[in-house]
C-alpha cells in the first residue's frame, strides 16, 4: 500500500506543466489515497469517452477497478494523474507486459499504456503532457516501448500518439488500431515537445498581458497605497475591458459603488462577472485567501505586488513557495511576488497594471523584461525621455513563477515586438535560456544586461558555478547581445528598434566637427569596426548640407552604417527641426542602412529625431553611439552565420552501448550522492577510446631502470615527465625532458630530474613516446548544475590561464559550433600559421571536440573530462593526458518532459 508519505513514493515524478491553453496542471503519481478522487473523476467522464477507454459500456468503476487503478508498485505498474486543485482531469497508466502480452516484470521492456481525459478538459493538451511524463517514467524503469490499443473512432487519442514524434508502428487488428511507440527520444519528438512548450508558455503569458477583465484586490478608500496606485494606472491607461476594485473594508451591501471611478466590491467572490487577471496588493498574510478566491472564481493569472516573501528571509521564502504551489493548484500563473507589474500598449488592450510612477509608455516595438522594480522604473524613464515606446513590459519581482524564459516564448511569436530587452539578475536555467534566446535571436534581437554576480534575495534558482566570462560566451553563442549596463541596454535597444541591422562593419562618419568626427573614428577602431575617414562638413554646414552628405553615404556601396556627428550651429537661423527633417529625408530616400546621431548639447535634436515615423536614435557621446552600432554589426554577423544551423556528425566507430555498460559497471560501487569518481588512467583511456579518442600510452618510471624498460617498450625517442600534482603540466618548472634519443640520455635526464626536483616517490615520473611537434592545447568538458554540459577550449600554458583566453560552447556542439570555438580565442592565430609557422590540423581538432561533445551528451554520467595537453600538429593530433570524472547522472530538466521550475 503506497501513499504520498511512503518512502517508496516517487516524489520526483511530480511536476507542474503548462497546458495548450496557457493554464497549468499538476502531474503526480496516483496513490491509494486517491480512490475517492478517481471515482469522482470517472463520474465526470462521458459515456463515449468511457467506451473508448474500455471498448465496451462501462458506466461506473467497480471496487476491483478502483483498487487496480490506485495500487501501483511504481515499477511494473504506474499510474499518473493530471490535477487542477484536488480534482483529477486526466489519468494515464502503464502495465509492463511480456512478449505474450501478459503482465511481466523486468527485464521485459514493453508496457501497455492507456489514457482517460475528462471531456471538459479535452483539447487542452492534457493527454500529450501525460504521454511525455509517463514516457520519461517508463524509460527510468527500463521500458523501451509502449503498446496501445485504440478504437478507430477515437481519432483524438490516435492523434496524441501519432503527433508525439516517436518512432512507431501502426497496424489494424481485431477491429482496433494497434500502436507501438519506441520511447527513445528522437530529434522529431524533441522538436514536437519544444514546439508544444513554446505555444503553451506563450499562451500563458498572453493571458496575463491581454486579459479581458481585471480586478485590483487591496484598494484603499483613501486613495493611498499600492493597490490604489495600480488601479489609477489601469484606469488612466484606458484599459479596454471591465475593471473592478476590491476593498475588504467596504460595508456590506455597498457592492458596485464606485472607488476611484471603478465599481468596487468587498471580495472578488462578489463580482458577478468573469475576471481574467487579478492584481493583488494586500499584505502577504492575506494573500492565500485572495488566491483561493481567485481560483474559485476562475481567474487565469495573478500579478502579486505584495512584498514580504523571499526577499524578507527564510519565513518569507516559505510563504513564497506555498504561494506558487497554491496558484498552480488552481491552474493559474503568477507574476511576482514583489513585482512592479505589467504593461501592454496594444491599442486593443491598453493595460498598465503596474506601479510605474511616470506616464504610461506609448506603443512601440520594444519588449522590456526586468527582475528589478527599481531598474524597471529607470529603464521606462530612459525610454520615455528618448521618445521610444514599448510593446510590453514585465517586471517580475521575485520571479517565483513566470520568468524571462516564459517572456521569451511570448516575444518569439509576438508580432508587436521587434526587439527584446532584458535586465536579468539571475538566469535560472541557463541551458533553457540560451536555447530559447538562440531561437528568438534568429528572428529578432535579444539584448541582455545581467546585473549582480550573486543571487538576489527572493530569487530561488539553481546556482551556476560558471564564471561570468563563460556565461557571457554562452550567451553570445546563442546570439544574445550582452551589455554591461542599463544605459547600454537602452542605447542598443533604441538603435535596433528603429534601424535595420547592418550588413557589415564599414562605417561612414560625417558631421560639422572635425574633432568629434575623429573621436568617433577612434571609437569605431576600438570596437573592431572599419570606419572610413570622417567627412568634415565644417561648423558652417546647413541642414541641407547634412542631408546631402548623409544621402551620399547611404547610397554608397562602400558603407554599411553611418554615424552623423553634430554640434551647435554657428548659423543662428538653423533649428533642430530643420536638421532632423533633412536627416529623415535622406534616410527615407535611401533605406536599408542604420544611422546613428552623435550630438553635443542639442537636446532639441533628440526630441525632433524621435517624433516622426522615421526615427533616428541620438546619443550624447560618440562612444555610446559606436557601441550600439558595433553590437548591431556583431548581431548581424551572427544572424548571417547561423542562417543555416550546423549538425552533429555521426561517427561509425562510436560504441555508445558499450560505453553505457562500462559506466554502469564503474558506478556500481558508487552510491547515489556519494560524489564524483575520478577514473584511473587506464579506465579513462579505455572509456575515451570507445568514442574514438586515443590517449597516448604512459608508462610509470619509479626507477631509472624502469624508465629504460618503458622506453624500450614504447620506442625511442621518448619524453620523461613528472606527474606530481604541483608539477603536472608545468614544463616551465623543469619537470619535462623531451627528445631523449637513447638509454644514456634517458638515464642522465632521470638523474637531473630527481636531483633537482625531488625523489621519484615525490615526482611520480612517467615515460611517453615522442609525438610530432605542434601547438599545445587544452580541451575540457564540465557539467554545470544549471547550464548542463559545457565544452571548453584554449591553448595550454600559464599565459592563457592567466589571461582567461578560453572559449566555451554548450553541448551538444555542432560542426559550426566547434569551428567557431577554436577560432574565438585571442590566441587562435597560432593555429593558423602565425608569423610564417605552419598551420596545424584544425579539422582533426574539430573532430576531437565533436567526439568529446558526443560522449558527454550521450552519457550524462561523464561529469568532467580534461584532455591536457592535446598537441595539434600539421597532420593529426596527440592527446597526451586525460582525466575523466564520473558520477550518477544529474537531473537534466531541459531534456526531460515539459515541466515548470520548482525551486
Amino acid at each position: 500500500m503506497t501513499t504520498a508519505s511512503d518512502p517508496s513514493y516517487p516524489a520526483h515524478w511530480e511536476a507542474d506543466v503548462v497546458l495548450r491553453d496557457g493554464g497549468t496542471a499538476r502531474i503526480r503519481p496516483i496513490t491509494t489515497e486517491d480512490a475517492g478522487r478517481l471515482v469522482g473523476f470517472y463520474d465526470q467522464v462521458s459515456d463515449e469517452s468511457k467506451y473508448y477507454r474500455f471498448f465496451a459500456p462501462h458506466p461506473r468503476l467497480s471496487d476491483r477497478d478502483v483498487h487496480r487503478f490506485t495500487h501501483h508498485d511504481y515499477v511494473d505498474r504506474v499510474g499518473l494523474a493530471a490535477t487542477v486543485g484536488e480534482e483529477f482531469i486526466g489519468t494515464v497508466r502503464y502495465d509492463r507486459i511480456g512478449p505474450d502480452g501478459r503482465p511481466a516484470s523486468a527485464p521485459a521492456d514493453e508496457a501497455e499504456v492507456a489514457f482517460l481525459v475528462q471531456d471538459a478538459h479535452q483539447g487542452r493538451g492534457v493527454a500529450s503532457a501525460l504521454l511525455e511524463h509517463i514516457g520519461a517514467v517508463a524509460r527510468e524503469r527500463g521500458i523501451r516501448r509502449f503498446a496501445a490499443e485504440v478504437l478507430p473512432a477515437n481519432t483524438k487519442m490516435i492523434k496524441v500518439f501519432t503527433d508525439a514524434g516517436y518512432q512507431q508502428k501502426r497496424t489494424f487488428e481485431d477491429g482496433s488500431v494497434h500502436l507501438t511507440l519506441d520511447l527513445e527520444p528522437t530529434a522529431e519528438s524533441l522538436a514536437v515537445q519544444r514546439a508544444r512548450e513554446q505555444r503553451a508558455e506563450a499562451r500563458s503569458v498572453q493571458r496575463l498581458l491581454a486579459p479581458g477583465s481585471v480586478a485590483v484586490v487591496g484598494v484603499s478608500r483613501s486613495g493611498a497605497g499600492v493597490g490604489a496606485a495600480a488601479l489609477r494606472n489601469l484606469r488612466d491607461s484606458g484599459f479596454r475591458g471591465p475593471l473592478h476594485a476590491v476593498n475588504e473594508a467596504r460595508a456590506p451591501g455597498a457592492e458596485g459603488d464606485l472607488l476611484e471611478g471603478v465599481p468596487a466590491y468587498r471580495s472578488l467572490r462578489d463580482i458577478d462577472a468573469p475576471v481574467d487577471l487579478a492584481v493583488v496588493a494586500v499584505p502577504a498574510e492575506r494573500v492565500p485567501q485572495v488566491v483561493a478566491d481567485c481560483g474559485e472564481h476562475g481567474v487565469q493569472g495573478l500579478v502579486v505586488l505584495s512584498a514580504g516573501y523571499g526577499e524578507s528571509g527564510p519565513a518569507g521564502l516559505g510563504r513564497q513557495r506555498e504561494l506558487v504551489r497554491q496558484v498552480r493548484s488552481y491552474g493559474m500563473r503568477l507574476i511576482g511576488p514583489n513585482a512592479l507589474g505589467v504593461i501592454n500598449t496594444a491599442p486593443e488592450v491598453g493595460l498598465n497594471a503596474s506601479l510605474a510612477p511616470m506616464p504610461a509608455p506609448v506603443p512601440g516595438r520594444i519588449g522590456l523584461f526586468t527582475q528589478s522594480g527599481a531598474i524597471g522604473i529607470a529603464l521606462l524613464s530612459a525610454l520615455l525621455r528618448r521618445g521610444e515606446g514599448l510593446s510590453s513590459f514585465v517586471s517580475a519581482g521575485n520571479r517565483a513563477d513566470v520568468s524571462g524564459n516564459d517572456i521569451l516564448q511570448y516575444w518569439y511569436e509576438d508580432e508587436a515586438t521587434d526587439v527584446a530587452l532584458m535586465y536579468l539578475e539571475t538566469l535560472g536555467n541557463p541551458r533553457k535560456f540560451t536555447r530559447l534566446a538562440r531561437r528568438t535571436a534568429a528572428v529578432k534581437p535579444v539584448v541582455v544586461a545581467k546585473g549582480g554576480r550573486h543571487t538576489p534575495a527572493g530569487h530561488v534558482v539553481p546556482g551556476t558555478r560558471l564564471p561570468e566570462t563563460t556565461v557571457s560566451a554562452l550567451l553570445r553563442q546563442a546570439g544574445v547581445i550582452r551589455v554591461d549596463t542599463v544605459t547600454e541596454l537602452v542605447d542598443v535597444g533604441l538603435l535596433l528598434a528603429s534601424q535595420p541591422v547592418p550588413a557589415g562593419p564599414r562605417v561612414a562618419i560625417l558631421g560639422n566637427s572635425e574633432s568629434l568626427g575623429f573621436l568617433t573614428y577612434d571609437a569605431c577602431l576600438a570596437r573592431g569596426l572599419r570606419p572610413g575617414a570622417p567627412l568634415d562638413l565644417t561648423t558652417a554646414a546647413s541642414a541641407a548640407d547634412f542631408g546631402r552628405a548623409l544621402a551620399a553615404a547611404l547610397a554608397s556601396d562602400a558603407h554599411d552604417a553611418v554615424v552623423v556627428t553634430a554640434i551647435p550651429w554657428v548659423n543662428e537661423g538653423a533649428s533642430a527641426d530643420d536638421l532632423a527633417d533633412a536627416l529623415r529625408d535622406a534616410v527615407s530616400a535611401h533605406p536599408g542602412k542604420p544611422v546613428a546621431v552623435v550630438h553635443v548639447e542639442l537636446a532639441e535634436l533628440v526630441e525632433s529625431l524621435s517624433r516622426a515615423d522615421v526615427r533616428i536614435p541620438a546619443y550624447p557621446a560618440a562612444e555610446r553611439a559606436v557601441r550600439a552600432v558595433a553590437e548591431a554589426v556583431r548581431y548581424g554577423q551572427w544572424r548571417r552565420v547561423n542562417a543555416e544551423s550546423g549538425h552533429v556528425p555521426e561517427y561509425e566507430d562510436i560504441d555508445e552501448a558499450g560505453t553505457a555498460d562500462r559506466l554502469a559497471g564503474l558506478l556500481a560501487e558508487v552510491g547515489v550522492g556519494d560524489g564524483v569518481l575520478t577514473l584511473a588512467e587506464a579506465d579513462a583511456a579505455a572509456l575515451l577510446a570507445r568514442y574514438g579518442i586515443r590517449v597516448l600510452p604512459t608508462l610509470p618510471a619509479p626507477t631509472a631502470d624502469a624508465a629504460v624498460k618503458a622506453a624500450e617498450a614504447l620506442g625511442y625517442p621518448v619524453a620523461l615527465k613528472t606527474t606530481a600534482p604541483h608539477l603536472r603540466h608545468r614544463a616551465d618548472l623543469g619537470g619535462v625532458r623531451l627528445d631523449l634519443a637513447g638509454e644514456a640520455a634517458l638515464r642522465r635526464a632521470y638523474g637531473e630530474l630527481t636531483g633537482l626536483l625531488g625523489s621519484p616517490a615525490e615526482l611520480l615520473p612517467v615515460v611517453q613516446a615522442m609525438v610530432p611537434r605542434g601547438v599545445d592545447t587544452v580541451v575540457r568538458s564540465v557539467i554545470d548544475p544549471a547550464a548542463g554540459a559545457v565544452l571548453s577550449f584554449g591553448l595550454a600554458g600559464v599565459a592563457s590561464e592567466l589571461l582567461g583566453d578560453t572559449a566555451h560552447r554548450i553541448v551538444p556542439a555542432t560542426d559550426r559550433d566547434v569551428a567557431g570555438l577554436i577560432r574565438s580565442i585571442r590566441a587562435a592565430p597560432l593555429l593558423f600559421g602565425w608569423r610564417g609557422s605552419d598551420p596545424v590540423d584544425t579539422p582533426a581538432l574539430e573532430e576531437l571536440l565533436l567526439r568529446l561533445s558526443r560522449l558527454v551528451d550521450d552519457h550524462p554520467e561523464v561529469v568532467g573530462v580534461t584532455l591536457e595537453p592535446v598537441v595539434v600538429a600539421t597532420e593529426g593530433l596527440s592527446v597526451l593526458s586525460a582525466v575523466v570524472r564520473i558520477a550518477h547522472p544529474p537531473a537534466r530538466t531541459d531534456l526531460g518532459p515539459r515541466t515548470l521550475p520548482s525551486y
